[in-house]
C-alpha cells in the first residue's frame, strides 16, 4: 500500500483525509490509532519532520484534560503518552513514501497524489 492514513475513526479530519483520497480514487491504508498504536519507527518519521511538538495536538480535549500544558515531560515520556492516547495527536497522520503530513493539509494531500501519479 502507498499511502497510509494514521488516525482515528470518530476523528473529523481523519475522516476528511479518508474521503480526500477516496474522491481521487487513491487507495490507502487506515490505520486505526485505536485499535493498534504506532510503531516507534513510524512516529519518529513525523517527528523527524515536524518535532514532537509538531504532531501533538496542544488543542485537544485529552491534551487539556491531562493537564500536559502545564506537566514538563521529556519526549519518551510524551511518546509514551501518545501510545496510550492517540487523540493527543495532530490527525491525521498521512504518508506516502518519504512524504509525510500532519493534521488536515489538503495541499500536502495533493503533493501526494501527484507523487503517486494521480491528479490531486
Amino acid at each position: 500500500m502507498a499511502l497510509q492514513i494514521f488516525g482515528v475513526k470518530g476523528s473529523q479530519a481523519t475522516r476528511a483525509a479518508e474521503r480526500f483520497f477516496k474522491e481521487r480514487r487513491i487507495e490507502f491504508q487506515l490505520v486505526d490509532l485505536d485499535r493498534k498504536p504506532m510503531a516507534a519507527a513510524e512516529i519518529r518519521r513525523f517527528t523527524d519532520k515536524f518535532g514532537l511538538a509538531g504532531i501533538v495536538d496542544t488543542e485537544s480535549k485529552p491534551y487539556v484534560e491531562a493537564g500536559l500544558k502545564y506537566l514538563r515531560q521529556n519526549d519518551a515520556e510524551m511518546l509514551g503518552r501518545i501510545e496510550r492516547e492517540p487523540k493527543l495527536l495532530r490527525l491525521p497522520l498521512v504518508r506516502s513514501g518519504a512524504l509525510v503530513s500532519v493534521g488536515k493539509d489538503e495541499a500536502a494531500w495533493r503533493g501526494m497524489c501527484e507523487g503517486l501519479g494521480k491528479k490531486g
